[in-house]
C-alpha cells in the first residue's frame, strides 16, 4: 500500500528497522504508544497491510496537536475498508486503560518512540528550545497542570539543582540552580538558555553542545513526568503482547534506555535460583525473547541526513508461546 501523507512529514527514526520488526508480528492489532506525525504508524500499518491484507492500529498520544496530525496523516489508510485506525489522547501510560476501553487483551505489537518530538522542538511557542524565544512551558499535553516555568521560579534552589542532576547529570547543577534562583523571575526560554550558559565555566562551554540542554532536558522530563511513565507502561507492554507479538521501543537518552533495557532483560530471563541447585525450585520461565541483543543505532547515512536522530537507540523483544509461572519455593 502507498503511504499519502497529508502533511509535510517529520522524518521517523529508523523507519525501516522499525517497519520491519512490527510488519512481522502476529495479524492483529498495533498500537503506537507515542503517536506523533504518525510517520512510523503509517508506514508499519502500510505494511501490515500489504503482509496480512488487512491492518488495525491504535495510536495514542498525551497532545492533541500531535492527534490531529496522526489523523491527517492518516487518514488515506483509514479510507481502506479492511484498514481500521483507532486514536486516543492520553499518556503512554495509560495503555492498559485504552486497551481495556477498546476489549483488546491482547495486541500483536507496541511501538514507544521515546522522548521530544520535531513538531515540539520547532514550535517556540511550546517552550521546548532554547534556541527560539518562547514561554517557559515544555509541556507534552498542554492541559497538564504544571510548566517549566512552574518549576524554575518556584522549586527551592536545592531541590531545582537535585532535578537537574537527577534528570540530566548535569555536573554543574548546584551553580545552574543558584544563578536561576538569582534571577527570577524567569519567564521565557532564551532568558533561562542565558542563564545556564553563564552559569557554567567558560572551559566547559567550549565543548559538548550548548551549555542548556541537559537543564531543559531535566525540565522537560521532570514537567510531563516521562520516568515515571516509563516504568510503569514497560510492563504492561510485555504483559499484553499476544505469542509472537512484538515490543520496539526507541530511547534517546540513557535514562530512558536503562529503563527499557533492565524490563526486557528481566523478562527475558528465566530461572532466578541461586546457582548450585541441582533443581530449579523457582519454576520461572522467560516471558519474552530478546530480538535486538544490542541497542541499534541510526546510520552515518540517516544520522547525516537528520542530526536529531543520532542519539536513538532502538531495542526489540517478541513474546515467547508459553505462558510464564512464577512459583515461590515454600
Amino acid at each position: 500500500m502507498r503511504i499519502v501523507a497529508a502533511t509535510p512529514p517529520h522524518t521517523p527514526v529508523l523507519l525501516d528497522r522499525v517497519v520491519e520488526l512490527l510488519a512481522a508480528a502476529p495479524d492483529g492489532t498495533v498500537v503506537d504508544a507515542t503517536l506523533g506525525a504518525a510517520g512510523h504508524a503509517a508506514a508499519v500499518t502500510a505494511a501490515r497491510y500489504d503482509r496480512y491484507g488487512r491492518a488495525r492500529l491504535v495510536g495514542i498520544d498525551q497532545d492533541p496537536a500531535a492527534l490531529e496530525l496522526g489523523s491527517e496523516r492518516l487518514a488515506a489508510l483509514a479510507a481502506d475498508p479492511d484498514v481500521e485506525v483507532v486514536l486516543r489522547h492520553a499518556r503512554f501510560d495509560r495503555l492498559p486503560e485504552v486497551l481495556d476501553e477498546l476489549g483488546l487483551d491482547e495486541v500483536a505489537g507496541v511501538l514507544l518512540d521515546l522522548g521530544i518530538s520535531s513538531m515540539h522542538v520547532d514550535r517556540p511557542e511550546r517552550g521546548f528550545s532554547y534556541r527560539s524565544e518562547g514561554p517557559l512551558d515544555m509541556r507534552m499535553n498542554p492541559h497538564a497542570p504544571r510548566t517549566a516555568g512552574d518549576l524554575v521560579n518556584d522549586l527551592p534552589e536545592r531541590e531545582l539543582a537535585h532535578l537537574l542532576h537527577r534528570y540530566a547529570d548535569e555536573r554543574f547543577a548546584r551553580q545552574i540552580a543558584r544563578r536561576i534562583v538569582a534571577a527570577r523571575p524567569v519567564s521565557s526560554t532564551t532568558e533561562l538558555a542565558e542563564i545556564v550558559r553563564s552559569a557554567v565555566p567558560a572551559a566547559a562551554r567550549r565543548t559538548g553542545g550548548h551549555p542548556a540542554t541537559r537543564t531543559f532536558q531535566a525540565l522537560r522530563i521532570a514537567v510531563n513526568d516521562e520516568l515515571t511513565a516509563l516504568d510503569a507502561v514497560l510492563p504492561v507492554v510485555l504483559e499484553r503482547l499476544m505469542p509472537g507479538g512484538v515490543a520496539v521501543c526507541l530511547s534517546y537518552h540513557s535514562l530512558e534506555d536503562r529503563r527499557v533495557k533492565r524490563a526486557f532483560a528481566d523478562a527475558a530471563r528465566g530461572c532466578i535460583c541461586p546457582p548450585g541447585l541441582p533443581v530449579c525450585g523457582c519454576g520461572r520461565t522467560p516471558l519474552v525473547e530478546p530480538l535486538v541483543r544490542r541497542p541499534e543505532r541510526p546510520s552515518e547515512a540517516e544520522t547525516t541526513a537528520n542530526p536529531r536522530a543520532s542519539a536513538a537507540r532502538l531495542r526489540a523483544v517478541r513474546r515467547l508461546p508459553t505462558e510464564p509461572t512464577e512459583q515461590v519455593p515454600s
